[in-house]
């Protein structure tokens, strides 16, 4: 049966300089209504568990959350999605520093009037200082990863930092963690501390 996730896989591939047939046969079939970009499998899994616990399905409301390997692909895949392919509405996430890619990207295909929301550094960043250092140090320690937190911050390169920054490097140096702790971190977060750009992106789709 189709799903979701074969659309993803569809348009990843249709992306990667793939047929198109598959993805378009998808689209119509689900239907798929709308198209959420996002840098990576990270910022994917806190917008599934936002969604989550709203009590939303988004692949059930023809939403497709798509993790496209990097900021700089921004224009291949509003391309594809947007009006010049699928013709689907797009929002998605970005870091301040990777803005300009998404404008030009968007630009170029047609999409500049969809909206992106943007977080200051990055959306690990922004769920740190929503839940704030201590909490996020309790969330690790009962994870299991509190030791190599610590070994981290002993590193002659993380001693002068401050432990937001430390945290933020820490969630990074494990293949896997970033997606973990994504999940983790906003299944933590009381309702009025979802920081604004995730807030803003789920309540436009």
């Amino acid at each position: 049966m189709a799903d979701m996730g074969a659309f993803r896989d569809a348009v990843i591939a249709w992306a990667a300089g793939g047929p198109a047939d598959p993805a378009r046969e998808l689209a119509e079939r689900l239907p798929v209504r709308a198209a959420v970009l996002l840098e990576g499998p990270s910022d994917v899994a806190a917008v599934d568990a936002l969604a989550a616990s709203r009590g939303r399905d988004l692949a059930a409301e023809g939403i497709c959350v798509l993790p496209m390997g990097g900021a700089m692909s921004v224009g291949r895949f509003a391309g594809l999605l947007g009006p010049p392919g699928l013709n689907l509405n797009l929002t998605g996430l970005c870091d301040e520093r990777e803005r300009s890619y998404y404008a030009r990207g968007l630009e170029r295909a047609g999409a500049a009037h969809h909206q992106f929301f943007v977080c200051t550094a990055d959306l690990e960043d922004e769920l740190i200082r929503a839940l704030g250092v201590p909490r996020v140090e309790a969330l690790i320690q009962s994870e299991g990863d509190w030791r190599p937190l610590q070994t981290l911050r002993q590193q002659p390169a993380q001693q002068d930092r401050p432990p937001h920054q430390q945290l933020r490097r820490f969630l990074g140096t494990k293949k896997g963690r970033k997606i973990h702790y994504g999940r983790i971190l906003v299944e933590a977060l009381d309702p009025d501390q979802v920081p604004a750009p995730l807030e803003g992106l789920l309540a436009s789709v």
